[in-house]
Formats: structure tokens, C-alpha cells, sequence
């Protein structure tokens, strides 16, 4: 039967009471002694619930649960600091129906709840109670903090109320769980939840004791081995072989004795006393040891002088490499700031150009003239960026990354450290190596570079860092950013002549096993080798026809015994064969519709002919030749420039509806596309719809507009020592690219006549001549 009381009011920190339950709690705060003073005068009989935030220090209803018990205080106890111990027993569940505050303490009317003894011949409840018996029993077998019989002995098994009630006061529920054991009036669905509660509580009682047996065994194996290694080493001192112990010692002087960084100290510290405590048969002993070698081995602090004089440097460069102005330059002043400003940061240079232009040797150059270590990394072909930055050590036979290899082959922190065919990253499911050199080739970031397997930063900043590559087109756009490009043309004739002279036959000479005396290269044979044995922009074919000659030279010395082979213009066909290519202007008469056009390409400048015929029909306009979207509209823009000016060029004004035009580039197997060829398109066409013809030693390259006027291009110094190398006399380009010949080696613009044009007009005046 329920009742309706009024009852001072004790809010619970961390504590729920049940009925029947038997519990003592301090109180401290002013408002809970009031309530008991309060309820001693009401037959000593209070209602306590547990706060929601025990945080709260003065909580209203909204901060209480609103199902607590009442209870019975049976004994008050006062302690030092105005606290005062209350032992109370829980009587009924019962429930806020109002709250208000009297006083200086809080009041409640509350609603009791008197449970009715069930049925004990109730079959579902009576499998319950069976079943919340076995699960304490098992219960207070697994928690080590119940004291043994306790719960056997406190339980009252008299009904399934009590049965709850008193058990749950002993075990270890969290607050909420409590408080809905509380909160459940209906003794039936209690004992379904109690038997939930305490099945999973038994659950983790099981994980945690066979957690804490799984530890004990592994400590107590710990502590074996310890004992025995303690035995071993007393037996190793006894015998006179503490080998184990001096190696540790061994380390621990080469730290002390080494300059290192003060983290990088500790760090090495940390892993020698690891080592100290790890069994010398463990994999881990092997892999600590590695890891302490490559510490030891880095050169985090030690670095070459920078004591430089500029103008041994000078001669250094000139020495090992002729030409290359722009790059000696661009060294020697990195070498003047550096002797100014030593704290500056190291620099990163770019060099770009075709194949055997000696991109790779010019860094080598650099080193010697620095007079700094070399290392030099190849890119070419390289996916996993593990290459760049390394394995973690949790990997199985993991090592640091290529930069920190080379810096260690170095045996410096200020090395030349070239990185070769940049342009040739690749990137797959491994990792993107690119983006992995952004960090190394940032001079604000590579203070700090983070090696996976070294897990210490390094100081990359005194490191003098060069790229090569062919082209920048492939180079990520934020990698590009971070470096310096310098442009590497091709060589002139004049240039190679002396490149072969003075570095390429010597060399080839000591590679082939031959004396000055017994082999030698007339300047006319050298000549001759460049102008009809080699097309390119660099001197590496060139080296190969120089081995070809030098190996067949020491054949016929081994073979038929000769003394002495001379290599002269005359019998160079026997060595190398008769010419690959004809030093002549591309055609041998003055054509109609064919216009030779300079191109760029990876390799360097080439040669372009571009033809076009004209033919009666409905005004088609034909291309073939492998062209790229580019040049198929600079051929649209070029035909209709001129159908716009068809007064101006005595063209009959619809020609485009009654004449079928056919522009063709030969070598049709090779793609080919860029924005240089318009003016030459232009030329081919009205050469061949005015059939004037066109001057047989021009050579042309610009974009042309609809309007006719002539647009800048690039890569014009490889077109010049292009047209120079077929022989062409006379050179049209963009009025715009008239500053870019300032790069250009005089004695290449001795022998050509380069002439600026604005227009198309201008284009056609020096191509084609006059009108009539």
C-alpha cells in the first residue's frame, strides 16, 4: 500500500541507498546537517536520492533523481571539521512529489512505495531468484576484493525484493545501473535486470582475471630471465669475458665522445639503457644495435670548412667544363654569398636541358670547386617513398631513406647532393616520392627533416642541393617551386669541337687502352664527326662515334700489329661508315609549299618541314603529319587569317570553297604539337595558293593570330643552334623574342641572319620575296 509523507531531504554524492540496505555517509555540507537535525525531530526519518552531477554543491530538483528511499537514521556521529557521520537503514522506494526548501534545508513530499510479499510458487520468478543466486555465487568467486562468504552471509533470500536489495549494495555498479535497480517497482523485472547487470559484471571478471594471469606469467618470466642474465653476468666476470657489458660501455663512450645535437644525445642514451635491459639472443637486441650505429654514423655536426678561394673555383670550372656560362656564373655567386653571409642557406638549383649537355658532371664540378663531398642520388624510375624517407623500425629488415644513406656516405652535413632525372619520378600505389622532396628541397622546412626510421630530425639547410632533368613539364608545380632553374641549351659546333678536343679523346683514349703516340683524331675528322655522324643538341653520340674510332683503332693495333692510327677526313668512312647526315640546307632548290620550321623537343631544337599542295575541290581542309590539337588550330587560325586578307595576297576571295588544302609534316610515325608553328603554316599555304616559292635557307617559328600578328614562342636558343646545324642562313622570330638572344653565343649569331617580325606581312616579304 503507498503513502504520502513529508521528509527532510538529503541529496547523495556517489552513493545510492536501497531498502533494507544498512550504510553510513558523511555530510558536510550545511543544508544536509540541517535536514538531519530536522528529521531527529520527526522520528528520525529522512529521504535520501543521489545527485545526477555530484559536482553540483547546491542542487535543486532538476539536479536530483527523483526516486530515492526512505530511510531510518539510526546513529549520528560528529568528526573533527563540523563533518557528521550518519548511519542509516533504507525502508521503502519512494518518490518526489514536491520539493521546497525549509529553512535552511531541503523538504520533500514523497510517495512511498510498500512492496506486497510475492508469490513464492510463482515458477518464472522463482528461475529468477535461482538464477540471481548462481550468478552471485559465481560473482564472489571472481572478485578478489569481496571478502570470501560475504555475500552468502548479508544476502536475504527471503523474496525477491530482498533478494535484489541487499546484494546489490555489495556489488561494484555504477551509479546510473543503481539507480535503475532503484527506479524498478516491479520485484519480477528487477530480478531481470539485476540478472543482466551481473551477468556482464561477470563477464569482465573474467576478461580481467585472465588478463591479470596472462601479466603474472609474463612478469614472472621477466623476472626469471632477469635472474639468470644476473648469474650469467657474475659467471662472465668470473671468466674474464664481459663482453656484453663492455659493448654497452663501448657505446656509451662513443656517444659522450660524439658531436651530436642535445635530443639526439638523450635519444641515443634511451636506447643504449633499452639495450642494457633487452636479451642478447631477442631480434630486438640486433635491431637496437643497427639503430645506435646509424646515430653514431650520421653527420649531425660535422661539416667541411668554407674557406673557398673564388678564383681557384673559377678555374676549377673552366677546367672541367667549357661552355655553360649561365651555370658557372650562378655557382660562383652562391660561392661570393656564401663567404659573405656563411649563415646563409644552402641553394637549390635546377638544371634543364637535353640529354649530354653534362647536367650530371656540372654538379660534380660544383663539388670539386666547393671543395665538398659528393653524392648523388638517380630519381629515374623511383615509386615508393619509402626511398626518400624510409621504413619505420616496426617493419622487418627496415633502413632509413637514400638522403639519409648518402649524407652518412657523405661523412658531412654539408655535402653537393645531386638529384638526377627529377623529372622521371613516378608515383603508384606505394607513395608519391615527389611530394616526399618537398619537405627536402624547402629551404624553410628542411631544418627539420624527419627520416621514418631515424625518427630525429636532421638539418638538412647547409646542404648545397642540385636537380637535373630533361624537361619541366613532368615536375609537380610546388616541387618546381622550391628550386632555382637554370636552362642548359645545346652546345654550337664550335663549342662541341673543343668539348671533343680537350675533354672527349683523352678520355676515350685511356678508356681504350691507347698512348697519344699510337692513336690520333685530325680537327678536320672532328669536325666532320659533328657536322655529318651526329644530330644533337648535347656531345653523348658524339663520345660514342669518338669510342667507335678509338676501339677500332686498337683492334687493328692488336690484330695486325700497326704502330700508330691517324683518324683524318679522308678515311673516316672506314670507321664509322658512310655519313648519317648530309650538312646541307634541307632542300636543294627554292620550293613551292615547303617551309622549314623550328621545333622544340625534349632533346633539344630540330628541323621541321612543313608542306602544303592545293588541289580543286569543295574547300576541305586536310592534316596529317601526327598533328596535336595545338598545331591543328594554328593551321585553322593560319587559313583563315589569310582567307581574311585574300586582297592583300592576290588570293582569289573564295578560294576556301573551291580548292582542297593539304598540310602535311612529314615523319607521320611522330606526334608532334606545340605552339611555334603558325607563321610556317601560313607560309606553306600561300606559297602553294600563290605558287610563289619559298626561299630554301629560311627557317621560321612563331604563332600567328587571326589578325596576323606574330606571337612569341620558347625554346628559341635550341631552334637557332638548330637551324645553325642544318645549315639555314637566315632565321625569322617573334619581335618579343628579341631580348632572348642576348643568351645566345655570338659566333652562333655570326653565321645567321636572325630578323624580328611583328606581322605575317613582314613573314612573307622575307620568305617569299617579292609579290611579282
Amino acid at each position: 500500500m503507498d503513502k504520502k509523507s513529508k521528509l527532510p531531504v538529503i541529496p547523495l554524492r556517489d552513493l545510492i541507498i536501497f531498502p533494507r540496505m544498512v550504510t553510513h555517509f558523511d555530510c558536510g555540507r550545511e543544508k544536509s546537517i540541517a535536514a538531519i537535525e530536522a528529521a531527529e525531530m520527526k522520528e528520525s526519518t529522512i529521504f535520501v536520492t543521489g545527485q545526477i552531477d555530484a559536482a553540483v554543491a547546491d542542487p535543486k530538483r532538476e539536479d536530483l533523481y527523483q526516486y530515492g528511499v526512505v530511510a531510518k537514521i539510526k546513529q549520528i556521529l560528529k568528526l573533527p571539521g563540523g563533518i557528521v557521520r550518519v548511519l542509516v537503514e533504507g525502508l521503502n522506494r519512494a518518490k518526489i512529489e514536491e520539493l521546497f526548501e525549509e529553512e535552511n534545508y531541503l523538504e520533500a513530499v514523497v510517495e512511498e512505495f510498500e512492496e506486497e510479499v510475492e508469490d513464492r510458487e510463482d515458477k518464472e520468478v522463482m528461475a529468477a531468484i535461482r538464477l540471481i543466486e548462481e550468478d552471485l555465487e559465481r560473482y564472489s568467486e571472481l572478485d578478489s576484493r569481496l571478502v570470501p562468504g560475504l555475500l552468502q552471509s548479508v544476502v536475504d533470500k527471503t523474496s525477491a525484493s530482498t533478494l535484489v536489495d541487499t546484494s546489490a549494495a555489495y556489488i561494484n555498479l555504477q551509479l546510473d545501473e543503481s539507480q535503475r535497480l532503484l527506479e524498478e517497482l516491479n520485484p519480477y523485472n528487477r530480478l531481470l535486470l539485476f540478472h543482466g547487470i551481473l551477468q556482464r559484471e561477470i563477464e569482465m571478471l573474467s576478461i580481467e582475471k585472465n588478463i591479470d594471469q596472462r601479466v603474472r606469467s609474463n612478469m614472472n618470466k621477466v623476472q626469471r630471465e632477469y635472474y639468470l642474465k644476473e648469474q650469467l653476468k657474475v659467471i662472465h666476470e668470473e671468466l674474464g669475458d664481459a663482453s656484453e657489458e663492455g659493448e654497452i660501455l663501448t657505446y656509451q663512450k662513443r656517444i659522450e665522445e660524439k658531436l651530436l645535437p642535445e635530443a639526439v644525445r638523450e635519444r641515443a642514451l634511451k636506447e643504449v639503457s633499452k639495450l642494457s635491459k633487452t636479451n642478447t639472443a631477442s631480434p630486438e637486441y640486433t635491431v637496437i644495435l643497427n639503430y645506435l650505429d646509424w646515430i653514431l654514423d650520421l653527420p649531425w655536426l660535422e661539416s667541411s670548412p668554407d674557406e673557398i678561394d673564388l678564383n681557384e673555383a673559377r678555374k676549377i670550372l673552366d677546367r672541367e667544363h667549357y661552355g655553360l656560362k649561365n651555370v658557372k656564373e650562378r655557382i660562383l655567386e652562391f660561392i661570393a654569398v656564401k663567404k659573405l653571409a656563411p649563415e646563409s642557406k644552402g641553394s637549390i638549383l635546377c638544371l634543364v636541358g637535353p640529354p649530354g649537355v653534362g647536367k650530371t658532371s656540372i654538379a660534380s664540378s660544383i663539388a670539386n670547386a666547393l671543395g665538398k663531398s659528393f653524392v648523388r642520388m638517380s630519381l629515374g624510375g623511383v615509386t615508393d617513398e619509402a626511398e626518400i624517407r624510409g621504413h619505420r623500425r616496426t617493419y622487418v629488415g627496415a633502413l632509413p631513406g637514400r638522403i639519409i644513406t648518402l649524407l652518412k656516405k657523405a661523412k658531412e652535413n654539408n655535402p653537393v647532393f645531386l638529384f638526377d632525372e627529377i623529372d622521371k619520378v613516378g608515383t603508384t600505389y606505394r607513395g608519391d616520392p615527389a611530394s616526399g622532396l618537398l619537405e627536402v628541397l624547402d629551404p624553410e622546412q628542411n631544418k627539420t627533416f624527419t627520416d621514418h626510421y631515424m625518427e630525429l630530425p636532421f638539418d638538412l639547410s647547409n646542404v648545397f642541393f642540385v636537380t637535373t632533368a630533361n624537361t619541366t613539364q613532368t615536375i609537380p608545380r610546388p616541387l618546381l617551386d622550391r628550386m632555382e632553374v637554370i636552362n642548359l641549351g645545346g652546345y654550337t659546333p664550335d663549342e662541341k669541337y673543343n668539348i671533343a678536343k680537350k675533354y672527349l679523346l683523352p678520355k676515350q683514349l685511356k678508356e681504350n687502352g691507347l698512348k697519344k703516340s699510337q692513336f690520333t683524331m685530325s680537327d678536320t675528322a672532328i669536325k666532320d664527326i659533328i657536322n655529318f655522324y651526329t644530330r644533337e643538341a648535347g656531345v653523348r653520340a658524339l663520345e660514342k662515334e669518338i669510342s667507335k674510332c678509338a676501339r677500332k683503332a686498337a683492334l687493328q693495333i692488336v690484330e695486325e700489329g700497326k704502330e700508330k692510327i691517324s683518324v683524318t677526313s679522308r678515311n673516316i668512312n672506314k670507321f664509322l661508315g658512310e655519313k648519317k647526315y648530309l650538312f646541307d640546307i634541307v632542300e636543294k632548290e627554292d620550293q613551292v609549299g615547303v617551309v622549314n620550321g623550328l621545333a622544340w623537343t625534349e632533346v633539344g631544337g630540330e628541323t621541321l618541314a612543313i608542306e602544303s599542295t592545293i588541289m580543286p575541290g569543295s574547300g576541305k581542309l586536310t592534316l596529317t603529319g601526327q598533328l596535336g590539337d595545338v598545331m591543328k588550330e594554328s593551321a585553322i587560325a593560319a587559313v583563315s587569317y589569310l582567307a581574311s586578307n585574300s586582297s592583300y595576297y592576290n588570293l582569289e576571295p573564295d578560294f576556301r570553297k573551291e580548292l582542297d588544302i593539304h598540310i602535311h609534316v612529314p615523319e607521320g610515325a611522330v606526334p608532334k604539337d606545340g605552339p611555334s608553328a603558325g607563321i610556317t603554316i601560313a607560309t606553306s599555304v600561300l606559297s602553294a595558293l600563290t605558287d610563289r616559292p619559298v626561299k630554301k635557307d629560311v627557317a621560321m617559328t612563331g604563332e600567328i593570330t587571326l589578325r596576323g600578328r606574330v606571337l612569341p614562342i620558347g625554346g628559341l636558343k635550341e631552334k637557332i643552334l638548330a637551324a645553325q646545324r642544318m645549315g639555314i642562313k637566315t632565321v625569322i622570330i617573334p619581335q618579343e623574342n628579341e631580348r632572348d638572344l642576348a643568351e645566345i653565343e655570338k659566333e652562333v649569331l655570326d653565321t645567321l641572319t636572325v630578323i624580328p617580325v611583328k606581322e605575317m606581312k613582314d613573314v612573307e616579304k622575307i620568305a617569299l620575296g617579292d609579290k611579282k
